[in-house]
């Protein structure tokens, strides 16, 4: 049964409820050294699938469906999330772009792998079928599935950090590949990191990053796998909101509570993968193209600027907000602080403006989100982030650990008015609401949860170098940086050793 046999009408996405029904599917997921029987009602995940089904019930939220959905084009006459379907105008991205940010809105920018993530990639299989050569067909049928049930889909593409000193080819103990080809698909074994919100989805790709991809026929492959895919197994990374859950409250912890995107390992032990699963097989060159050529990087890039925007939109309100408890709002230094958090906020939604407004064409009249705007968006966000976090920590100081433990200490007479005398905020804001601002700043910056999404942004689009030389390489191959150095040799050419090469300017020997 596949998970959108649940949706009951099939002219329209998933509902939370039917979401929330999907995922009591029988996978392995493991944590604390236990089994989880309903990732729905485990406490280490059920806020955060709460979080996801909400992002499904706004697609039929009257006051939002319009912004978040538009009609399919696969002939089901039903409606989709706007990111699903292939864009073929600016209007089309413009579109696209409102409606990944209004569901960025719902986590307030923290949680990245929703399900327009994916869509960066299955609206590309609608508009480069043809790109996966004889898999083209399930590139089309792929499409279409996801457009029509809108499914959390996420992907797995990094290798383990294991022997890295070797080639990939050398660690197929390690790494996923193929251990045996049958007349219904093919059976892979191995791991990838790291498979974030994977407890969470219906389904992961299984592809290779461009850093380790290798030309080994039996690691040369891309493929879908269903999350209850028997001998596919996630161990997950300890869970904030369990923690969360532990030591406090939502008024505590109001981010790492409901959005934690948990990260898990993800293995396959002898899964099988049926040939409509499959996109790319024993086909190195395609696999070592896929990033230029697929289309996937334009969209991934575009969906993560747009709601890395949305999470600084977030970030300066609450630390205008902070300032504003501590007094500080009105020190020079802090006003110029606060302002460059600003500049870079403005920066990335002006990033995610060029991507929408000013495409690049592609097939058969589809467009691409601006690859450039990308690439600059790709190589300052894991600059940005740490840098406003700094701003942070310079500028509110130690107002962010003067806190009381708890919620619960409220409701103690002993030490209550000692709480609203010497814990409140300045400008007349009362001790609960300065409390309630710094514990969610912390939240965001202090906490395990916070310190995951540093790593997050600063890793997210790939390593610092390759995310550089990757933009050079796209320079180099598309004509800017010859056009870039033909402006150069024009400007030199105006000149020679014996002075100007043409009459605009004047000699030196020239007197008058």
């Amino acid at each position: 049964m596949r998970p959108e046999d649940i949706i009951a009408d099939k002219q329209r996405p998933f509902t939370g409820a039917e979401y929330l029904q999907s995922l009591r599917d029988g996978r392995e997921v493991y944590i604390d050294g236990e089994r989880v029987p309903d990732v729905t009602a485990h406490p280490a995940f059920r806020n955060s699938v709460r979080s996801i089904a909400r992002l499904y019930d706004a697609l039929h939220d009257p006051k939002r469906h319009e912004l978040l959905t538009c009609p399919t084009d696969t002939g089901s006459g039903g409606y989709t999330h706007r990111f699903f379907r292939v864009p073929r105008s600016r209007e089309d991205l413009r579109g696209a772009q409102e409606a990944i940010a209004e569901w960025a809105r719902l986590s307030y920018g923290w949680m990245g792998r929703t399900p327009d993530y994916k869509a960066a990639y299955t609206n590309t299989l609608g508009g480069n079928a043809d790109y996966y050569g004889p898999y083209a067909g399930n590139a089309r049928a792929w499409y279409k599935r996801a457009q029509e049930a809108v499914p959390f889909m996420n992907h797995a593409i990094v290798n383990p950090p294991i022997d890295r000193h070797k080639p990939a080819e050398q660690v197929k103990n390690v790494f996923v590949s193929v251990e045996k080809e049958t007349d219904g698909g093919i059976i892979v074994s191995g791991a990838k990191v790291v498979a974030t919100s994977a407890a969470m989805t219906h389904y992961n790709y299984m592809g290779q990053s461009s850093k380790t991809a290798t030309e080994d026929l039996d690691m040369s492959l891309m493929f879908m796998v269903p999350i209850d895919a028997p001998g596919l197994k996630l161990i997950c990374r300890t869970s904030y909101e369990h923690a969360a859950l532990r030591n406090g409250s939502p008024f505590d912890y109001p981010l790492s509570s409901r959005f934690d995107e948990n990260d898990a390992i993800f293995i396959l032990d002898k899964v099988f993968v049926p040939w409509e699963d499959v996109f790319i097989y024993r086909d190195p060159a395609r696999v070592l193209s896929f990033y230029p050529r697929s289309g996937f990087m334009q969209g991934f890039q575009f969906q993560g600027c747009t709601r890395f925007a949305v999470k600084l939109d977030f970030v300066c309100g609450l630390l205008s907000k902070a300032l504003r408890c501590t007094g500080g709002d009105e020190a020079r230094g802090n006003q110029v602080l606060l302002g460059e958090a600003l500049a870079w906020r403005h920066l990335f939604w002006s990033l995610s403006n060029a991507m929408a407004n000013d495409p690049d064409p592609w097939n058969d009249g589809a467009v691409l989100p601006n690859l450039r705007a990308g690439l600059a968006y790709r190589v300052f966000a894991p600059d940005a982030y740490p840098r406003i976090k700094d701003i942070i920590e310079r500028t509110v100081t130690s107002a962010l650990i003067y806190l009381p433990s708890s919620v619960k200490d409220f409701a103690n007479p002993a030490i209550e008015p000692y709480l609203r005398r010497y814990v409140r905020g300045s400008h007349g804001i009362e001790y609960v609401e300065r409390i309630k601002i710094m514990k969610l700043l912390w939240d965001a910056i202090g906490t395990e949860f916070g310190g995951r999404h540093e790593l997050y942004e600063r890793n997210y689009a790939g390593g610092w170098e390759d995310i550089r030389a990757q933009t050079l390489t796209g320079a180099q191959r598309g004509g800017d940086m010859a056009a870039m150095e033909a402006l150069v040799d024009q400007c030199m050419a105006d000149y020679d050793a014996d002075g100007w090469t043409g009459d605009v300017w004047c000699d030196p020997s020239e007197t008058g």
